[in-house]
C-alpha cells in the first residue's frame, strides 16, 4: 500500500506542477479517475472526454487505477489534495470509496460518477446508459433467437453495481418465462473483474456439467461473451447457441457478422464522454444540469442523466460506421 500511495503521489506531482492552485470557474480543473485504460472501451471514454472538457475551457488530469481499488482510492486522495474542482470517477469498486468522497466533499469537490454508480457515498450526481434496459436487450435478443430451452447467466464483476442492473433488466425479459416453462436457468455466475478467461472456464464448467445441453448464454458484456464463445467453440457450439453481449467491441462486432455473437449492445460513448463533460463543468459553475431521474446509491437520491443505449444485431451494424465508431475496413478484419 505505501508503495502504491507513494507511486501514485510522485506520478499527482508530476500531473498537477502546472495546475492552478486556486478554484477557477471558467476554468475548471476536473480529475478523472478511471478504473483501467487497459480496457479499449474506457480509452475511448478518456479521449471523448477530454476533447470535450476542453472546449468548455477545462483541463482535465487522467488517471488510471489498472483495476486496483487501494490505487484508485489512493489516486483519488492525490487528486483532492492538488485542488482538481470536481472529480470524475469511474469507480473499480463501487462500494469502498466512501471515505474518499468524504475527503472531496470537505474540500468543496463535486463529485460526478460516472458509467457505474459509487455506492454508499455522498455524490453529486451520477451518469451512464441505463444498465437496466441494456439488460432487457440482452434478455430480448436472445429469447428471440432461442425462446425455449436451457439458460446460463454470465454476469458481471461482482464489485460492478452495473452488473447487478443488468440482472435486473435481463430477469424482467426471463422470469415471466421461467414462470411459464418455457426457459430454465441451469446456472449462473458472475466474472470477476469482467474476465474474459474466467468466463471461458465459467461456460467450460457450465457445458460438462449440463452435459453440452445449454441452448442459451445471456452474457452481460462483450468480453465475458468473448470468453463463451470460446469455450462453446471448443464443443462445435459456437453459432448455435446465441450468446449476447454489450459495449460493441471491435471484436464482438465482427462476431455478431460472422454469427458467432447474437447481438451486443452499442452505447455512444461520445455522447456519454461530452454529455459528462458538460454535466462536471456545470457542477463546478453551480449551473442546473438537466437530469432525467434519481438514483438510490444506499445514501441518498443521486441526480442522474441516464443515456438510451442502442441495440446492434447483424442487420444494423452499419451504425456504428455512421457514427465514425469504426471505419467499414475495420469491421471487415483489414
Amino acid at each position: 500500500m505505501k508503495k502504491l500511495l507513494t507511486a501514485a503521489a510522485i506520478a499527482a506531482t508530476t500531473l498537477f506542477a502546472t495546475a492552478n492552485a486556486s478554484a477557477d470557474a471558467a476554468h475548471p480543473k476536473i480529475g478523472f479517475s478511471i478504473d483501467d485504460l487497459r480496457i479499449e472501451r474506457w480509452t475511448r471514454d478518456r479521449d471523448y472526454f477530454t476533447a470535450a472538457a476542453e472546449k468548455l475551457g477545462a483541463k482535465v488530469y487522467v488517471q488510471s487505477a489498472d483495476a486496483s481499488e487501494q490505487r484508485q482510492m489512493a489516486q483519488i486522495e492525490n487528486l483532492i489534495s492538488r485542488g482538481v474542482d470536481v472529480l470524475v470517477i469511474v469507480p473499480y469498486n463501487a462500494t469502498v470509496l466512501t471515505n474518499a468522497i468524504n475527503e472531496a466533499k470537505k474540500a468543496k469537490i463535486k463529485v460526478l460518477s460516472y458509467d457505474r454508480l459509487i455506492l454508499n457515498a455522498d455524490v453529486d450526481a451520477y451518469i451512464s446508459f441505463d444498465n437496466t434496459t441494456v439488460g432487457e436487450m440482452q434478455a430480448k435478443a436472445i429469447t428471440q433467437v432461442k425462446p425455449k430451452g436451457n439458460y446460463y447467466l454470465l454476469g458481471g464483476a461482482p464489485t460492478d453495481n452495473n452488473a447487478k442492473m443488468l440482472r435486473e433488466g435481463q430477469m424482467k425479459v426471463l422470469q415471466p418465462l421461467v414462470d411459464k416453462g418455457d426457459i430454465k436457468i441451469v446456472g449462473k455466475q458472475w466474472v470477476k473483474e469482467w474476465s474474459a478467461a474466467e468466463a471461458m472456464s465459467i461456460v467450460e464448467n457450465a457445458l460438462t456439467a449440463n452435459g453440452n445441453k445449454i441452448d442459451a448464454v445471456v452474457a452481460s458484456n462483450d468480453g465475458t461473451a468473448g470468453g463463451a464463445i470460446q469455450a462453446l467453440a471448443a464443443q462445435k457450439l459456437s453459432g448455435k447457441v446465441p450468446v449476447s453481449g454489450q459495449d460493441a467491441d471491435l471484436a464482438a462486432v465482427r462476431r455478431v457478422l460472422a454469427g458467432t455473437q447474437a447481438m451486443t449492445v452499442y452505447k455512444p460513448l461520445k455522447r456519454i464522454a461530452s454529455e459528462a463533460a458538460k454535466l462536471a463543468v456545470e457542477l463546478v459553475r453551480n449551473e442546473k444540469p438537466a437530469y432525467n431521474a434519481k438514483l438510490d446509491n444506499g445514501f441518498k437520491k443521486v441526480d442522474s442523466l441516464l443515456l438510451e443505449p442502442i441495440m446492434l444485431t447483424k442487420s444494423n451494424v452499419d451504425v456504428l460506421v455512421k457514427d465514425g465508431f469504426y471505419t467499414q475496413a475495420q469491421l471487415a478484419g483489414k
